[in-house]
């Protein structure tokens, strides 16, 4: 099987200067990234940056997409790229180019670290030390969105085998390679058997491999509620995209300031660095904004480079001047801070320190990770799928379910049958509840069965392509209005598709 390094902590120092793209981003982005640069080249870290232009200014020369060719050739060329925030123009249509960058480079991986800076960063949680380990591809980020009625819309939630084990394994790759004791699961299995169900079911197939790591799963609602109140228990979480974009922002807060948080996202040939917070244009060219953000990222670069001891010089140089009460505004507090610096001021004091170590708070020590992550190419396995029905939806403006049902029981169609109909994924025929609201967007689901009189259920028979056509036919000439379909599958006689609610 072949593997994949996406990741790479070595410990054999690397000598030769590693080019990376460097996009010095918009708002409060320049004045942060001039002070990260300055840190890395006191610290001798070994990198030659070559920058380049992306967000509002691209933007505005009528660029929709935000990214020059000439960007993205450099990004591509250099494999690595540190990023400040980016504006994204609002009330104009234009995609987010953060997500641009992480679904066009495969970066797969989203990686976010906090750990508590008590007592010298406020935080209640002292002890919290988590990393978040976020799907960045898909899920209902792949934004695929449809006005359907008049009164519906939907967003197309999407996960795949293969997005579930490349970030399933890299959470536990990742865990033993920073020795890490625990990786916990976040879904939503319960309601979302399939979708969720898939992650969960990954996850525990994967972490099979991996007894050596105690592992967990959780319900995102509760599991978002234990984290914020009792984070000191997690150590590694892994969810899909949304779940995580919200977890890891709760994570960070909590943690003392989403302005000090870094983040890395990761993908087989590519990687990018940046602070998880916004541009902050209120605080732009006022060298207030605190570059520490930045700077984490910045420091995971040079680990995934294999630059660990110019990372943990810097890291803990900046430990050790946050320990000695030297704060931007944004952390400052007269109890504990001792001066308040500027975003350049506060480069300055880190770098007088690049020899320090911190005395009370944790010592960085990436040197003494264990190796490389590797991610094996995604191998399918073949499954028999037959087809055994549809779901065809109905833009109907009328409210009586059991009108809708007996119209659409009189449609003879090479034997297939109405079997139900849900509104909003609760089913309203047969035997629906008047008083379950109903909009003008009908589930109608019709296969081929017959029934197993013994238990009362039905036995789903193959159906072929052309019964689906000749049945969307015979609705269009009764005047219904089609609006889109589903086709109803099994995998190996394994139900592919979810049951209506109080079906």
């Amino acid at each position: 099987m072949n593997n994949t390094s996406v990741s790479v902590q070595s410990k054999t120092e690397i000598t030769k200067k590693i080019k990376i793209a460097v996009a010095k981003g918009d708002g409060i982005g320049p004045e942060i990234m001039d002070a990260t640069l300055r840190i890395l080249n006191a610290a001798g870290a070994n990198i030659d940056p070559e920058f380049i232009d992306i967000g509002e200014k691209v933007y505005e020369t009528g660029n929709t997409s935000g990214i020059s060719d000439e960007a993205w050739d450099a990004i591509r060329k250099n494999k690595i790229i540190l990023k400040s925030p980016i504006t994204t123009p609002q009330g104009k249509g234009y995609k987010s180019l953060n997500v641009t960058l992480r679904k066009s480079l495969g970066l797969f991986a989203n990686v976010r670290p906090v750990s508590a800076l008590y007592p010298y960063v406020h935080t209640n949680f002292p002890d919290m030390d988590v990393v978040i380990i976020r799907e960045n591809e898909e899920d209902l980020y792949a934004g695929i969105e449809h006005q359907q009625t008049q009164d519906v819309v939907q967003c197309l939630k999407l996960i795949t085998r293969p997005g579930c084990e490349r970030i399933v394994r890299y959470a536990f790759e990742y865990a033993r390679a920073y020795n890490r004791k625990k990786v916990t699961c976040m879904v939503k299995d319960n309601i979302m058997k399939l979708t969720d169900g898939l992650f969960h079911q990954v996850f525990k197939e994967i972490g099979q491999e991996y007894k050596d790591i105690e592992q967990d799963a959780q319900i995102i609602d509760i599991g978002s509620a234990r984290l914020a109140a009792r984070p000191e228990e997690y150590d590694v979480i892994v969810t899909s995209n949304l779940y995580g974009d919200i977890i890891s922002d709760i994570a960070a807060e909590i943690g003392g300031s989403v302005g000090m948080a870094g983040s890395c996202n990761i993908g087989k040939n590519m990687a990018m660095f940046e602070a998880i917070h916004g541009s902050a244009p209120d605080i732009a060219n006022k060298q207030v904004a605190n570059p520490s953000g930045l700077l984490n990222a910045a420091i995971l670069m040079l680990s995934h480079i294999g630059q660990n001891k110019i990372a943990d010089k810097i890291k803990n140089a900046w430990l050790a001047t946050l320990e000695q009460g030297i704060h931007t505004e944004d952390i400052y507090k007269e109890e504990v801070s001792k001066s308040k610096v500027t975003t350049s001021q506060f480069a300055d004091e880190v770098i007088a320190r690049l020899d320090a170590k911190p005395r009370h708070l944790k010592i960085s020590n990436l040197v003494d990770g264990k190796g490389t992550i590797k991610i094996p190419e995604y191998v399918r396995k073949t499954a028999r799928k037959t087809l055994v029905g549809v779901d065809v939806f109905l833009d109907w403006a009328e409210t009586n379910p059991n009108k809708l049902g007996k119209a659409l029981e009189k449609i003879n169609s090479y034997k297939m049958k109405l079997k139900m109909i849900t509104n909003r994924g609760v089913k309203v025929y047969p035997d629906g509840l008047e008083e379950t609201f109903c909009t003008d967007h009908w589930r109608c689901r019709f296969v081929s069965t017959d029934m197993d009189t013994k238990n009362n259920k039905f036995i789903y028979q193959e159906v072929q392509f052309e019964q689906i056509i000749d049945l969307l036919s015979k609705l269009h000439a009764n005047g219904l209005d089609v609006i889109k379909t589903e086709n109803l599958y099994e995998f190996d006689e394994k139900r592919g598709f979810s049951l209506g609610q109080g079906e």
